[in-house]
């Protein structure tokens, strides 16, 4: 394997694991502070990346994406969430809508976040050409910025991918709390396609996913006065 090859698998890789830590994590904790220990109980609310780590879904699957042609992507293990636990006055479907939602909307504060902070490294260089002119040498500040520049990419795109109206995906606990009761069984059918809907989504994620994701990385490029994607890639 060559050297460019292993610090690829490096600048996503790293990024994709913390970036599924913030997502995990803010699950535990809004099912907590809604009144549900169950995840606390489990080791959940962590920051530790070891606490949410799936083998296959964090490890293996994303390495064989990143190694070969198959279409990149990854999961964590999920978060166990009892609504029967949520506090008096918080209905199970509101509060396992608002569970469902924290995850994403993490990856998307956490995007930004990552965004300003590419930013202000700029401010500290000096100057936006500098800066890319940096990208294109080695050392310290070269890892720094793909790192945080692939970090804004993947938190943006598991902000998109997550709220696909897809069980088990979030977005499809985002629809549910939404939807009237009379159409609940409407998810519980789709869930039965998941895994054909997921082969879908992969083999159309440039269209279907891709767009939104660099339209988001666009405007937080925007935001940030250069190319994300430059600097990334």
């Amino acid at each position: 394997m060559e050297s460019f090859d292993v610090m690829r698998v490096v600048y996503v890789f790293v990024p994709m694991i913390l970036s599924l830590t913030v997502h995990e994590y803010f699950h535990a904790w809004l099912s907590s502070k809604l009144g549900d220990d169950t995840a606390v109980q489990f080791g959940r609310l962590t920051l530790n990346p070891l606490a949410h780590i799936d083998p296959v879904g964090t490890v293996l699957i994303p390495l064989v994406g990143l190694l070969s042609s198959v279409p990149f992507f990854g999961w964590a293990k999920p978060v166990p969430v009892n609504p029967m636990r949520f506090r008096r006055g918080m209905r199970m479907k509101t509060g396992l809508m608002l569970v469902s939602a924290a995850g994403p909307l993490s990856n998307l504060l956490f995007a930004i976040l990552m965004a300003l902070l590419l930013g202000a490294i700029a401010k500290i260089v000096g100057s936006q050409e500098l800066l890319q002119q940096l990208v294109n040498e080695q050392g310290f500040m070269v890892a720094l910025v793909k790192l945080v520049g692939w970090m804004v990419i993947i938190n943006v795109g598991l902000f998109v991918f997550n709220l696909l109206p897809v069980p088990p995906l979030d977005g499809s606990g985002v629809l549910a709390g939404l939807l009237p009761d009379r159409y609940q069984g409407l998810l519980e059918n789709l869930g039965r396609y998941s895994f054909v809907l997921f082969i879908g989504i992969l083999l159309l994620g440039g269209q279907f996913i891709g767009y939104p994701v660099m339209w988001i990385v666009q405007g937080l490029s925007e935001l940030v006065g250069f190319s994300i994607l430059y600097v990334a890639f």
